[in-house]
């Protein structure tokens, strides 16, 4: 039996577990065959007291590379796409050619955009990304992954409450996107809970689902790249709309496991490789929510 297909187009660390190094493990481990593409080559995140070293590819080199996929005939049978983080512009506009080669090969695969472009209020890509994001990359993605901070950014509007994340959620559809999942939303007044909220729209009307979570007092990398990869592999588990609750479930159970032990080793890099049997098999223990129709 053929395993579907994900082209995986995020960052590459030498040390620890974010972008391509944060999901294609689990993508494999839940029955994907994935071809990564590093955007950027560093020897650790960004975050490093010491710095980091390394290099940000430019749009030639990801366009060679594809290139050499369409010389042997490797092009045709990807069902997804996935993008996390890319460092420059040229990058990310040949990402939008890769796109359309990889759709005129295989007219169904679907794009998962997770837009990285910052967090807690920082910016950490060059502020040229996001208009190239909003403008020509968000009407092309079937399914869009933004924190909350990217949400706002995407939108041009605050996120200060879970109505406000909604109509944010609403927003994005009109520019493409059949599934919104907004990741992470630290509301105010809430300080011990952080929120998910997915949004699928079906024709004109939309349904939406909550998820809140136990905030946890420490500071990790690479949980985004790990959520867009899981939502994408048990989308494709569990495809009808009326599942993504379920789905936002499986996600939330996974990533709080994966967190519960990176605690416990006292890392501050995700603990990928010990969270094996709950990446596979989540335990769920706090419920999506339905929220009513507006």
């Amino acid at each position: 039996m053929s395993l579907p297909r994900v082209l995986s187009i995020q960052s590459h660390t030498v040390h620890g577990y974010v972008g391509n190094k944060s999901a294609v493990f689990p993508l494999q481990l839940l029955g994907f065959e994935v071809d990564p593409i590093n955007s950027v080559q560093f020897s650790n995140h960004t975050g490093y007291a010491g710095g980091f070293r390394g290099e940000v590819l430019q749009g030639a080199q990801l366009t060679a590379l594809v290139d050499g996929l369409h010389s042997n005939g490797l092009l045709e049978g990807y069902a997804y796409v996935l993008t996390g983080y890319i460092g420059s512009a040229s990058f990310l506009h040949a990402v939008l050619d890769v796109l359309r080669r990889l759709r005129a090969a295989s007219p169904e695969v679907a794009y998962f955009c997770d837009p990285v472009m910052g967090d807690g209020g920082k910016l950490y890509v060059p502020a040229e990304l996001l208009a190239i994001y909003r403008d020509q990359v968000v009407p092309l993605a079937a399914v869009l992954t933004p924190n909350g901070y990217e949400a706002e950014l995407l939108t041009g509007r605050s996120i200060l409450s879970e109505a406000e994340a909604r109509s944010a959620c609403e927003a994005l559809h009109e520019r493409g996107p059949h599934t919104v999942v907004i990741t992470s939303i630290a509301l105010p007044g809430r300080d011990d809970e952080l929120l998910m909220l997915a949004s699928r729209r079906d024709g004109a009307a939309s349904r939406q689902w909550a998820l809140r979570l136990p905030r946890l007092r420490q500071d990790f990398t690479g949980t985004g790249d790990l959520t867009a990869a899981l939502l994408l592999a048990w989308m494709q588990r569990l495809p009808r709309a009326e599942q993504l609750g379920e789905v936002l479930e499986r996600v939330g159970a996974s990533l709080q496991a994966v967190l519960a032990h990176t605690q416990a080793a006292g890392r501050s890099e995700i603990c990928l490789i010990q969270s094996q049997a709950e990446l596979r098999e989540p335990v769920v223990r706090h419920r999506a929510e339905p929220l009513p129709q507006a």
